[in-house]
């Protein structure tokens, strides 16, 4: 198989697992608690980089870390998979799926405030542009999900979704100074590992109760397809591929699929609104990508060695 068809097959895998997780968040939170399924989803994701480290013979990498590596992994997993992922679940847990995906999607907008704030790098006036574009259609999503449409969608949950958003961008930009330095799966790897290792902690003290088979096996589709698959195949799809642009603007589809299976599976009536406000934010990340002018992401997609 040529690498360029290869790259798009890859690219394509990874979009059509972005675009069910939004359906299997609010799935699994039928069955779990949005701490119990990030466990779950957690520790599927932990053996999943597990085994390809072993299939890819790199274990000598993890364990030639230096101490300060490991130390920088320990902070790294604290904010993603614990911190991110409780916040974006229970953004999950209190909205419809319709309204906390467009909002988390709006991730890259925030990034570019978090660049300018911390990196202290400038941001071209035309980006200002689609910033406004893609809040607008943040804006349309939060107020058209309102109580005159009878859809419920509460402020304290909208505000977890725009935090989740502000949290994405803070690991990435604290992910990216890195991944020159460490293969892409090791840091993968060791950023679960902590994060797992802090869950099981925080689950032995609060205890946990993953009674259903159900339950079980939709968080480990949410380790499996939201924080494990995707992300090692979006990698593979940027090394393969001599057009990387095609690529990232493929991954733009999965939030439109994921609308059409959060309306045929969990049967919400997606609205006009969110529509037009997901066509908003999408449409301003790609102004501001066509206006690129520094290392910037175009999807969550932080490692890709």
């Amino acid at each position: 198989m040529k690498p360029n068809t290869l790259a798009i097959l890859l690219a394509g895998i990874t979009v059509l697992s972005w675009s069910t997780v939004a359906t299997a968040f609010k799935i699994s939170l039928r069955y779990l608690t949005y701490f119990e399924m990030l466990l779950v989803a957690s520790c599927t994701a932990l053996l999943f980089f597990a085994a390809v480290l072993t299939f890819q013979r790199k274990w000598k990498l993890v364990v030639s870390l230096p101490a300060r590596q490991w130390g920088y992994f320990a902070l790294l997993g604290l904010l993603n998979p614990v911190i991110y992922y409780l916040v974006l679940f229970k953004a999950y847990d209190l909205l419809p799926a319709q309204a906390a995906q467009p909002i988390n999607y709006a991730w890259p907008i925030v990034l570019l405030f978090m660049l300018a704030l911390f990196d202290r790098q400038p941001i071209p006036f035309r980006k200002y542009i689609g910033m406004f574009i893609s809040l607008g259609g943040v804006v349309l999503i939060s107020v058209g999900t309102g109580p005159s449409t009878g859809i419920h969608t509460p402020l304290s949950g909208l505000l977890l979704a725009g935090l989740s958003a502000f949290l994405w961008g803070g690991y990435w930009m604290l992910n990216n100074r890195t991944k020159d330095k460490t293969d892409g799966t090791v840091a993968l790897f060791a950023g679960f590992l902590f994060g797992s290792l802090y869950l099981l902690a925080g689950a032995a003290v609060t205890g946990v109760q993953l009674r259903t088979l159900t339950g079980i096996l939709s968080g480990m589709y949410v380790g499996a397809f939201e924080m494990g698959i995707p992300f090692l195949c979006f990698g593979l799809a940027l090394r393969k591929t001599s057009n990387p642009t095609l690529i990232n603007q493929l991954c733009f589809l999965s939030p439109f699929l994921s609308l059409f299976f959060i309306s045929m599976i969990l049967g919400e009536t997606v609205i006009p609104t969110t529509y037009i406000g997901l066509v908003l934010i999408v449409a301003g990340i790609m102004f501001n990508q066509s206006v690129k002018t520094s290392n910037e992401p175009s999807k969550n997609a932080p490692i890709s060695d």
